[in-house]
């Protein structure tokens, strides 16, 4: 693979079929925050049980949806867009999460959605035209954040495994993923480097979090105190997240919402059901990718490789999103997220839709199962969130060495002072833009101010 993006896709310029998917999957996502049944930010959604049962006002769920989204639309989503070619969640849902929530009348919320849909994929191409017609054309520079983001990524579950169980499962880890990645380049040199070694370390992950949690169940049969037998003194059920409230003749409060919720949820299928197909349909037609890593794979053609990755970040997000699902009775616009793969890989638009609406069907109808799942087997539950923390830290350092790399070539030193200096600066200042957004949005920054100084001859644009 070559150190820089040697993408397939260099604009943003899609078909009449993939401007109408993209403008009614935009309406539909607007149309379920209105309504409260789904957001594609897993930090809104636990607000919105307050905003359903009218212990919020619309116009406060709206704020906090703008403040946790707005620094990851322009920061992050419109820099990666418009630098591999590829359109992200980001860019798509945050915004239509806000705007749903914004409208005040129901049929105005697909109506804003879907005009928001169709600046995204009527408006980016121009401002793309533009951006690379500049004499320091920072779009080309941001492709050389795709090495540190695609190899440092595959490094997450050695994070997660050393971070759980520590420093010598986590040491062998790494270990077993650089052998891996060394193999997988000097055997199958056409393949992404880093896909085996993530699997074996996601699988290693889930290997030691299910058998230390069977350990712990025998050593509880063992003692006396069976899943689901009361434990001595207390009336309670030993099977943690069960919430039945057993021994006490009291329904477990959060039982009772978690079940709400998901009836809920069940009620709108059909609507989940169009949902997931659209999600599939857009990811199938590769102008879609669901994650940093996915956008500059996707925008190479290796699909396959990019399935994988979202295949293996679904697992850090899945407890995370099926909880606040249950306790909030809102779902995630992708649900788990494994549409994404799905659609990847199909070879039709007519079957991903088909599995699409399938695999989203499946997930509301299975959501309180999984919610039991999860309580049963609590290593599991912790491992998801090592990873997902994981997955944060590899992404922060990779995006800001990526945005280096882009600086020092749309800049040279200049460039590195300039994007280095207003990445530090908004660290300072207590990151008004999220960490992750800062450093794509500095290089965007950098490079209009490149271009400013080299409008009035103050500066020379770094060429080769």
């Amino acid at each position: 693979m070559s150190t820089a993006l040697a993408a397939a896709r260099t604009g943003l310029d899609f078909t009449l079929a993939q401007q109408l998917t993209v403008t009614a999957l935009c309406a539909l996502s607007a149309y379920l925050a209105h309504r409260a049944l789904a957001v594609f930010n897993d930090g809104v959604r636990p607000f919105l049980l307050d905003f359903h049962q009218g212990r919020a006002t619309r116009g406060a769920t709206t704020a906090v949806s703008f403040g946790l989204s707005a620094g990851f639309v322009f920061g992050l989503g419109a820099p990666m867009a418009l630098s591999t070619g590829v359109l992200n969640p980001w860019l798509l849902f945050l915004p239509t999460d806000v705007l749903g929530l914004l409208a005040p009348r129901r049929w105005l919320a697909p109506v804003l959605g879907g005009a928001w849909g169709a600046v995204v994929v009527l408006g980016l191409d121009g401002a793309n035209d533009l951006a690379h017609d500049l004499p320091v054309d920072f779009l080309t520079a941001m492709r050389q954040m795709s090495t540190p983001i695609l190899y440092l990524f595959a490094l997450f579950p050695v994070l997660a495994v050393t971070k759980q169980f520590g420093r010598l499962p986590g040491v062998a880890t790494g270990l077993l993923e650089l052998a891996l990645t060394v193999l997988t380049m000097k055997l199958w040199p056409g393949m992404f480097a880093g896909a085996l070694a993530m699997a074996a370390g996601v699988l290693t992950l889930i290997g030691l979090a299910v058998g230390r949690d069977l350990r712990g169940r025998r050593r509880r049969a063992g003692t006396g105190s069976e899943d689901g037998a009361p434990n001595a003194g207390t009336g309670t059920s030993a099977d943690e997240g069960a919430g039945t409230g057993a021994g006490t003749g009291v329904e477990d409060p959060m039982a009772s919402l978690f079940s709400a919720s998901a009836t809920r949820l069940r009620r709108h299928l059909p609507l989940f059901m169009l949902l997931g197909a659209g999600v599939a349909v857009l990811a199938q037609s590769h102008v879609f990718g669901g994650g940093e890593a996915n956008s500059f794979l996707i925008a190479q053609g290796d699909h396959t490789e990019a399935a994988q990755v979202d295949f293996y970040r679904a697992f850090g997000f899945l407890p995370l999103i099926a909880t606040t699902a249950l306790a909030s009775g809102a779902y995630g616009i992708a649900g788990f997220t494994f549409v994404y793969p799905i659609g990847y890989l199909l070879p039709n638009p007519g079957l991903a839709a088909l599995a699409g609406a399938a695999v989203l069907a499946a997930e509301v109808l299975a959501l309180s199962a999984v919610g039991r799942i999860l309580g049963r087997l609590p290593t599991v539950r912790d491992s998801s969130e090592h990873l997902r923390a994981a997955i944060t830290d590899t992404l922060q350092l990779a995006i800001l060495f990526g945005s280096l790399m882009a600086a020092a070539a749309m800049g040279g030193g200049l460039g590195i002072l300039v994007v280095g200096g207003l990445w530090l600066l908004n660290e300072a200042m207590g990151r008004p833009v999220v960490r992750m957004a800062a450093a794509p949005a500095a290089v965007i920054a950098g490079g209009i101010l490149l271009n400013v100084l080299h409008r009035l001859h103050l500066f020379t644009p770094v060429t080769g």
